[in-house]
């Protein structure tokens, strides 16, 4: 069931698994069992659910069976926001085990529905191609490769696999209020339209991927410490389709409205978390910090003669490194 380029990409790589007991996870678990890939799983308790417990409790098992490391996380008290809040709590556990561990891949359980339900949300919000291809079955990352080995995969192929099998899985009873947006697109639109029309949704992904290679053209983005940036590729959606990307990687996902306003505006703040600056062929990414009175005249002074954006002066004036590169390629651009 899984494909052959994903498999090439997992044999002979460090691979942690995140798992969390469901029919998606589970499957994957089973799978990559059954090619011999090796890896770990990780598992985040939210301590939402009485039910997480037992979760976690059979991630171990599993993990103890198969002679794996399992990695556990109880995660803390979510006031609000729950779903944004537990993706970034779970994706920095899973990225500090990837440091500390030097895992190459991060593998996670999405499949088809998951990722035309997502094309579905976006559409109804306003998206272009390149939102709407939405998940890619490998996204290079800072320090490491994100994997989706079962994007290809409807969830019933996957049910019917656990069920063949006779595999134990958990259903998540929040997976059915439809209180939450993507339960309410799940249940009500793209569910019943992958049971009625699923190799041609399948086939219109592997057309929409085709399409996204051709007008979306690959850009190296450099990082240092929490600041990034790029060269132009002259192209506005691709540049702001990159942009997406990166601010993803960090855990932040732009608005529909944040995009079109990047269409015309040099410099944005984005969820008074970060600003974004188009200068002189290159796009500076950094937290966005408003604290301006502990910069020096000198630095002042440097930044006004480089025409550098007000509003990433207090970053750079704290990351030294950051500062330097953006001097030397304003410089070579003036």
């Amino acid at each position: 069931m899984l494909e052959k380029r994903t498999l090439s990409q997992l044999k002979e790589k460090k691979n942690l698994l995140a798992f969390s007991g469901g029919a998606d996870s589970t499957a994957l678990f089973f799978l990559l069992l059954k090619e011999h890939i090796p890896f770990d799983i990780a598992i985040v308790d939210y301590g939402k659910r009485e039910q997480s417990k037992d979760e976690v409790a059979y991630a171990k098992e599993l993990a103890k069976t198969h002679h794996l490391m399992c990695h556990t996380f109880t995660a803390p008290k979510i006031k609000q926001n729950f779903e944004a809040k537990a993706r970034e709590i779970r994706y920095n556990f899973f990225e500090d085990l990837i440091k500390k561990h030097n895992y190459d891949n991060l593998l996670t359980a999405h499949h088809l529905g998951d990722r035309f339900e997502w094309m579905l949300m976006q559409f109804c919000k306003g998206a272009g191609c390149a939102e709407i291809a939405g998940m890619q079955k490998e996204q290079r990352r800072d320090f490491y490769t994100l994997v989706r080995p079962l994007l290809h995969l409807d969830k019933k192929e996957l049910l019917a696999y656990l069920h063949a099998n006779n595999k134990i899985y958990f259903e998540d009873a929040s997976n059915f209020d439809e209180e939450i947006k993507r339960n309410e697109f799940r249940h009500n639109y793209s569910l019943p339209l992958l049971e009625k029309y699923l190799s041609g949704i399948k086939k219109s992904f592997d057309y929409i991927d085709e399409d996204r290679a051709e007008l979306i053209e690959e850009v190296e983005l450099k990082s240092v410490n929490e600041f990034a940036y790029f060269k132009s590729s002259k192209n506005q959606r691709a540049d702001i389709f990159i942009i997406d990307k990166y601010l993803k990687s960090q855990l932040y996902m732009l608005s529909a409205n944040e995009r079109e306003l990047l269409k015309s505006q040099k410099t944005l703040v984005v969820g008074r978390k970060f600003v974004v600056n188009q200068d002189k062929n290159f796009i500076f990414i950094a937290p966005y910090i408003t604290n301006e009175s502990a910069m020096n005249s000198e630095f002042k002074e440097k930044c006004r003669a480089l025409k550098i954006e007000p509003k990433l002066r207090p970053y750079l004036y704290k990351d030294k490194e950051a500062f330097l590169i953006v001097t030397n390629l304003l410089n070579l651009n003036s």
